[in-house]
């Protein structure tokens, strides 16, 4: 009897530990009045159940109590015993199902936690439509300088970097022997002009005859081809600028010996520049001679520099279906280089307006490109602000600008839309809105040191 009344001792402290963990979930809940009520009735019918088996008499006149007295001392104690422990045992289980139920009650009630996310009302801007596409800086003329003939250099006018005009003596070779051949060819040519023109006077008042004055005369042409020949040789130890441009670094020294074909140096007209580019074969509708770009470089990021469509390819690339596209820009300042990267920007048609959002409000999916928008519920909560839930819906997304995304279809402006903490919500989601802190949204953003 000692056992029994410990068994009920420990039951009664596990349901009054169960009270008080659940009054204490409840009142986090806000649920305390339903366990309380809970608790009542729970009370009123371990009383019921106690004032049943308060009679200790009842028990004794019972067959399982005279049974258990004919039993000898050692075997009724183990009955006991065994008993208790069962009992003990079915107290243990009904007491955690009572807890997971009364958890999954109370969770169930409770609904979706809250998530907090930053909002923002949806309008439209004016959209400048436009063509993007990464180019490669080339000079309007550019070209490895070398010599036709081998030789010693005599001399190098010139230095790293210069601006030479067109003509301009740029790396000169030793030419002694050349010009002094070029001087005896020039006497000879001069010994057969003047020969020839004694053989013309004598042959009008005919001294000689036709034949000797026609070899004369061939002579004197042959002697002056040389001439002509020698100077040309001439000219070719002395390498001067086929155009006006900027000259690179040098690394001629006089006294080298240089073969033909060699590259002496670099020559590049940086005004005008040009600028070569690819676009989609879908574009080719869009791109006309003459029309206006814009491009900047990673080089200058605070200078842009305009130009002008100069040609189009009249082919596609078969590899990559793309049209090659050559621009002009001006360069006066010949701040940019042939060789840079490029980022061109061709303006399309006119000024629109469309529907933008942060691209961070977009959720992009195999199915399809999402937003949530934070829709009112008509209640409010413990601020007294009206209520906000998450509502999923698919959008159309058009051309990007900067961090902005158009939305062609599925938003209307004014709308309120999730701009971010999107990962943790879907719908039905109640929102908390913190908009402290933005994410991005310039069309045109800049990147910070």
């Amino acid at each position: 009897m000692k056992l029994l009344e410990i068994i009920k001792t420990k039951a009664i402290d596990a349901a009054m530990a169960l009270k008080s963990c659940a009054l204490a979930k409840a009142q986090d809940w806000q649920l305390r009045e339903k366990l309380i009520t809970l608790w009542e009735k729970a009370k009123a019918l371990g009383v019921r159940i106690g004032q049943k088996l308060r009679p200790r008499e009842r028990f004794m006149r019972t067959k399982a109590y005279a049974k258990l007295q004919a039993m000898s001392p050692l075997h009724r104690r183990m009955t006991v015993m065994l008993c208790g422990v069962f009992l003990l045992l079915g107290l243990i289980f009904g007491f955690n199902q009572l807890k997971t139920f009364m958890i999954k009650y109370f969770i169930s009630g409770m609904g979706l936690p809250p998530a907090t996310v930053s909002t923002m009302v949806v309008a439209s801007t004016e959209w400048q439509p436009k063509l993007t596409s990464v180019g490669n800086i080339r000079a309007y003329r550019g070209v490895e300088l070398s010599t036709e003939i081998g030789g010693l250099v005599q001399t190098v006018p010139i230095k790293s970097g210069m601006d030479v005009k067109e003509g301009e003596l740029l790396i000169k070779l030793n030419d002694a022997s050349d010009v002094a051949q070029l001087n005896s060819l020039k006497a000879m040519a001069d010994l057969a002009k003047i020969i020839n023109e004694r053989d013309r006077q004598q042959l009008a008042i005919q001294a000689i005859s036709k034949n000797v004055f026609d070899t004369s005369k061939a002579d004197a042409k042959s002697k002056e081809a040389q001439v002509e020949q020698q100077t040309a040789l001439v000219a070719k130890k002395n390498l001067k600028a086929p155009f006006s441009g900027r000259v690179g670094i040098v690394l001629i020294n006089p006294g080298q010996f240089v073969n033909p074909g060699d590259k002496l140096l670099t020559l590049q007209t940086l005004d005008p520049i040009f600028v070569d580019f690819n676009l989609p074969q879908s574009n080719a509708e869009q791109i006309q001679v003459g029309q206006e770009i814009v491009v900047t470089t990673d080089a200058f990021k605070e200078s842009s520099f305009t130009g002008k469509i100069t040609a189009v390819s009249p082919k596609v690339d078969t590899n990559t279906r793309n049209i090659q596209v050559e621009a002009q820009l001006a360069n006066p300042d010949k701040k940019i280089l042939p060789g840079m990267f490029a980022n061109v920007n061709i303006k399309v048609g006119e000024q629109i307006k469309l529907v933008t959002l942060p691209q961070t409000a977009v959720t992009y999916n195999p199915y399809g490109s999402t937003i949530f928008i934070a829709k009112p519920t008509g209640k409010k909560d413990k601020q007294g602000n009206l209520a906000l839930e998450a509502q999923q819906v698919f959008v159309t997304t058009g051309a990007t600008r900067g961090d902005q995304v158009a939305i062609i279809k599925g938003v209307e402006e004014g709308a309120t839309v999730v701009t971010s903490g999107q990962l943790k919500i879907k719908n039905g989601t109640p929102l908390i809105v913190n908009n402290k802190v933005q994410p991005s949204n310039s069309p045109d953003p800049k990147p910070q040191e």
